[in-house]
């Protein structure tokens, strides 16, 4: 991809384990009443992950807790939970974002709480990133337009000379591709494990592993 300036990453299922996440919606659900086994909680978790169309989390608390649950409570409920630990770190992020930050500009465009800045510098990732837009820090969630707006506006780069690498369809590929930018796929975290022909297709790229990033943005 002749031109490419600028290399936006996903933080939770790119960067970090999403296990985290989900856990912490699971804990937050029967602490506001939901009565549900495990079995069913990860068999509806892994229709989401099969869907990539919405919200797990609204998904998931209007499954095991009705029809219109109180969204602002889960979400309060599953902050308290939701820090990543050390070992949620993907082994292959350090190699993969230094072959990357020699070539090009790094970001964040994530759905995270701003706490989340505190797992990147404890974690030696803080300094590869010159852009972040962080969902809470800009009240703006993906799949929102004006996430991706904002991000490359911070960089100063136009969409055609960025790239977007997330785990999901819905938050990271389809947008990213709206706004012009190219996107990988990264087929872990709240990816399906084995994704349809016409899922794969959306992307640009999908692969399994960071390490493999590098050599795919320079085949393009």
């Amino acid at each position: 991809m002749g031109g490419l300036e600028v290399v936006f990453l996903d933080v939770g299922g790119v960067l970090y384990r999403s296990e985290r996440y989900r856990e912490a919606v699971r804990r937050a659900l029967r602490e506001l009443g939901a009565r549900f086994s495990d079995p069913d909680f990860d068999a509806e978790y892994a229709a989401c992950r099969s869907a990539q169309s919405g919200s797990f989390r609204d998904r998931l608390a209007r499954r095991f807790l009705g029809p219109e649950p109180d969204m602002g409570a889960v979400e309060a409920h599953a902050a308290r939970w939701w820090r990543y630990a050390p070992d949620d770190l993907w082994p292959d992020v350090h190699p993969a974002l230094e072959a990357l930050a020699g070539r090009y500009r790094l970001g964040l465009i994530a759905n995270q709480p701003s706490a989340v800045w505190g797992a990147l510098v404890r974690d030696g990732l803080h300094g590869y990133f010159a852009v972040h837009a962080v969902s809470e820090d800009l009240g703006l969630e993906k799949p929102d337009a004006r996430i991706f707006e904002h991000a490359m506006a911070l960089a100063g780069v136009k969409p055609n000379r960025a790239a977007m690498v997330g785990d999901r369809l819905d938050y990271d590929v389809r947008p990213a591709k709206a706004a012009g930018m190219r996107a990988i796929w990264v087929l872990r975290g709240e990816a399906p494990d084995d994704p349809p022909a016409e899922q794969l297709a959306e992307a640009d790229a999908a692969v399994r592993s960071l390490a493999e990033v590098a050599g795919m943005l320079e085949r393009w």
